[in-house]
C-alpha cells in the first residue's frame, strides 16, 4: 500500500461522494456539486489516496493569517486507526503554525469524539 499526501482542491465528485458517504456524512452528500464547490472554494484541501483511490482529506478555511478552521478531516472506515488523520493535521498545523487562533469543527459522534479529544491535547487546538 503506497499513500500519497495531495495539495489540491480537484477532486473527482465521485470519489468525494464516496468517501463522505463512508464515513456518513450524508448531509454534505445530498447535493455533491455543492460540496465540490465548497472544496473548491476552501483555503486549503490536502488529500490521501492509495493509488486511485481517496482514503481521506483535510479541508481548512479561514483567512490563514489570524485564524483558520479545520472544517472537514475525514478518512475512510477502512483506512482509519492507521495515522493518516494525524498526519494530515500535522500537515495543515505545520502549515499555519504562525496563524494565531486554530479552531477544529467536528460532528459530536463518539467516533469523532475519540479522536478529537487525542488532537487536542496532543496538538493543543482548540475545538468548538
Amino acid at each position: 500500500m503506497t499513500i500519497n499526501f495531495v495539495n489540491s482542491k480537484n477532486i473527482n465528485r465521485e470519489q468525494l461522494e464516496r468517501l463522505y458517504n463512508d464515513v456518513e456524512w450524508y448531509a454534505y452528500t445530498q447535493d455533491v456539486e455543492v460540496l465540490q464547490h465548497a472544496i473548491e472554494q476552501s483555503l486549503e484541501v490536502i488529500s490521501v489516496w492509495n493509488g486511485e483511490e481517496l482514503v481521506g482529506l483535510i479541508r481548512v478555511v479561514g483567512d490563514g493569517i489570524t485564524i483558520i478552521y479545520i472544517q472537514d478531516i475525514l478518512v475512510l472506515n477502512a483506512y482509519q486507526n492507521q495515522g493518516i488523520a494525524t498526519q494530515l493535521m500535522q500537515q495543515v498545523l505545520n502549515k499555519y503554525k504562525n496563524v494565531r487562533q486554530k479552531v477544529l469543527m467536528t460532528e459530536d459522534a463518539p467516533d469523532v469524539r475519540h479522536f478529537t479529544k487525542r488532537m487536542i491535547s496532543y496538538l493543543a487546538i482548540r475545538v468548538l
